[in-house]
């Protein structure tokens, strides 16, 4: 989570689904889907060669002749591009539509020879954007779907181009596959950290002088706090589930290491976690400050008024129309001849009297 930004919008996280009534299976695309584009990596443990804007020929061509491929796509327009690669690598179709209606909730499913797992990462850490990404891993291939480009694989993509020993072309499929997932979870900790940061500083601000705009970046800070957690909780029980189940796709060995992403997902809870009551501790304080400072405004109008009372009285009453010339009770203080300094004089000694009442009773 970065700066918030009054522009920004929400998250989108709603879910697309076929008609009623529609066969199970049935693939649509959304009306905004970007154009499907294929990213094709076969790996091996002595090479390895990476084919951009892949075709269906360059799958049928080099998947049998590779002990581990991973074909990206990225974008979910093509729907009979979906379907072929779903036929080409024997992906259930249930799953495939839950590729194509994107706002799933992260999940995994075991199929025959071959695992699904649903996540949603962040690929614009700046505008808060997030996404679905689907992948399937089994034997001897990962198979990724991506709403559009944007991903935290480029430090997978390196490891897979560094030198020799490399555990991800040697380790198979399914350690690949938790290399991307491990990519995922990892990516949420820096807008995180940020956001820690962003929340640290908004509470130093406050503490000296508390203004309108922090309340607005602290109730958007919640708000991506509380996107974050419908994210990682689900995101937990799947990484769970991807260690307890017993499949021949998921190497013992490979286990360990999905236990240690099951950790970073843990992590990721306490700090959201706390994140979000330290958020609305400072939303509660932000209010008590204010509330303090308008009380604080309110109470030195109040002794000011109280101040002028007494000498908005006197001026009433030597300001009324008496005759001294008629009467000599009518006010005969109106023709003294130091009447108007003794006056002033006089009004100036009760506005003393009462600011010295008011510090001795430390109201001021």
């Amino acid at each position: 989570m970065a700066k918030a930004d009054a522009g920004k919008k929400r998250a989108s996280l709603t879910t697309r689904r076929p008609p009623v009534g529609a066969s199970p299976g049935t693939l649509i695309a959304d009306p905004a889907a970007r154009r499907s584009e294929l990213r094709l990596t076969l790996i091996s443990p002595e090479k390895y060669k990476t084919i951009d804007n892949a075709s269906i020929d360059d799958l049928n061509a080099h998947c049998e002749k590779w002990p581990v491929v991973w074909l990206d796509c990225t974008g979910l327009a093509n729907i009979p591009l979906i379907e072929e690669i779903g036929r080409i690598f024997s992906l259930h179709p249930l799953a495939l539509e839950d590729v194509v209606n994107t706002g799933q909730r992260p999940k995994v499913d075991f199929f025959e020879d071959h695992a699904f797992v649903v996540m949603r990462m962040i690929d614009d850490v700046t505008s808060h954007r997030y996404e679905q990404i689907a992948l399937f891993f089994g034997g001897n291939f990962v198979v990724t779907f991506q709403e559009r480009e944007g991903d935290p694989f480029d430090p997978v993509r390196k490891r897979i181009a560094g030198a020799m020993p490399n555990r991800l072309r040697s380790r198979g499929a399914d350690y690949l596959g938790y290399a991307l997932i491990d990519a995922i979870v990892d990516s949420y900790f820096p807008p995180i950290e940020a956001a820690s940061e962003l929340v640290d500083g908004i509470e130093d601000e406050m503490l000296n002088k508390p203004h309108k705009h922090q309340m607005r970046q602290l109730h958007e800070l919640r708000r991506d706090a509380n996107v974050l957690k419908g994210v990682l909780w689900p995101m937990r029980d799947t990484l769970a589930t991807l260690i307890r189940n017993d499949v021949a796709f998921v190497k013992a060995e490979t286990k360990i290491f999905f236990n240690d992403t099951l950790d970073h997902s843990l992590r990721l809870i306490e700090l959201v976690e706390n994140q979000r009551d330290m958020l609305t501790g400072l939303i509660e304080m932000h209010v008590s400050l204010t509330q303090a400072r308008t009380n604080d405004v309110i109470s030195y109008l109040t002794i000011v008024s109280v101040i002028f009372m007494p000498l908005t009285f006197l001026v009433g009453v030597w300001g009324m129309n008496f005759d001294p010339q008629s009467s000599p009770w009518n006010m005969p203080e109106l023709k003294a001849y130091y009447g108007y300094p003794v006056a002033i004089l006089f009004m100036a000694l009760v506005a003393a009297g009462l600011i010295f009442f008011f510090k001795s009773k430390k109201w001021l």
